[in-house]
């Protein structure tokens, strides 16, 4: 059995890993929710996969991104 003062190899104790592990997953979601968000707003001006006549067929694609960045502040 293993006593509360036993370390592990890394050196922290369990409820230091399990502190540790939360705050990793905190910064984790933080970095993919601020990921998300600007390929988003890369895809809103200027969307990877263009229509059929190249990029000048997505004349509406300001007016969509001029409506929805009101939304984003």
């Amino acid at each position: 059995m293993s006593s509360p003062n036993t370390v592990s190899l890394t050196g922290m104790s369990e409820g230091e890993a399990q502190e540790f592990h939360k705050y990793y997953l905190q910064g984790m979601f933080m970095f993919v929710g601020i990921a998300v968000v600007a390929h988003l707003l890369v895809w809103f001006w200027r969307p990877w996969i263009p229509g059929p006549e190249g990029y000048a067929s997505l004349e509406g694609v300001g007016q969509t991104v001029s409506a929805l960045l009101p939304t984003l502040a």
